[in-house]
């Protein structure tokens, strides 16, 4: 595979229907707005997606959700112990770590090492671990929605209480449910040859991941994003003709306009074609 070898920017424009996009935990899990009531998805949330994707199709994934775990590990450490054996070494975690997943190589991944045997006295010989930082290419930004979203609220029954003859609720039967009615969002993304090299991020894992964008709802469904409630409207991806990249990443996103209803409009700067794709 031959490693990245153009600067890559994207966006990623998203519909939601009465669904919550991606819910706030120190907030009662309301879906996420800022100060100025704009809805929001975290990077965080986006990468989990992706990785979700990207793993659907059959790459190797290291950060797996529990619930799509294709291996026995238990824990992030046990996978890669398992995949990396004892070889704890920096140049060498980093090139099996980058050979055995896709999320590796382009999110990059903080590997934290074990401390070395107590010795003979019980004393620590004075190494106290190290960790190994892995930088990758691929960066994505958190989703803002184009105008200020209304949360709606609705009391639910959300478990049925089995003490007690049944004629009466407890109080932990009644819970909250929030969903955003309308709202488009749009977030943008990086990709960085230079570090590409570091990682060994290929064209074709860049190519991987711009097949996953338009299916990144795609079995995501929950209680929270019923079936349909959430979609991919447009993808837009340009590839630049150099490493470095003919504009600014910032000039380059700043060329797209979203309108409220999902509508998109790319001034075009010279020598660099926006490619549109449709969600999935």
């Amino acid at each position: 595979m031959s490693v990245l070898a153009n600067k890559i920017d994207f966006a990623v424009v998203i519909g939601v229907k009465h669904a919550n996009p991606n819910g706030d935990p120190l907030n009662g899990n309301r879906p996420r707005t800022d100060y100025n009531g704009f809805g929001e998805i975290t990077d965080v949330c986006l990468k989990r997606k992706l990785r979700d994707r990207l793993q659907d199709a059959g790459h190797g994934i290291f950060v797996q959700s529990d619930d799509r775990k294709n291996d026995d590990a238990k824990s992030l450490r046990e996978r890669a112990e398992k995949a990396l054996g004892n070889k704890f070494g920096s140049a060498e975690t980093v090139r099996l770590a980058c050979a055995n997943w896709l999320d590796v190589r382009a999110f990059g991944q903080l590997f934290a090492l074990p401390k070395k045997a107590k010795g003979k006295g019980g004393d620590e010989d004075g190494d106290t671990g190290v960790s190994i930082p892995i930088r990758g290419p691929v960066t994505l930004q958190s989703a803002f929605s184009v105008e200020p979203v209304e949360v709606t609220s609705t009391q639910i029954t959300k478990s049925v209480n089995s003490d007690g003859d049944g004629s009466k609720r407890g109080a932990d039967t009644m819970g909250m449910k929030h969903r955003v009615d309308r709202g488009v969002y749009v977030f943008y993304g990086s990709m960085n040859p230079q570090l590409a090299e570091r990682t060994g991020f290929s064209n074709e894992d860049a190519e991987a991941i711009k097949a996953s964008l338009p299916k990144l709802f795609e079995n995501d469904a929950s209680s929270a994003r019923p079936e349909g409630s959430m979609e991919v409207l447009k993808v837009v991806w340009w590839k630049h003709a150099s490493k470095a990249g003919q504009y600014s990443s910032a000039k380059v996103h700043r060329s797209l306009a979203v309108a409220a209803d999902g509508g998109i409009a790319v001034t075009p700067l010279e020598q660099l074609e926006a490619e549109i794709m449709d969600g999935f």
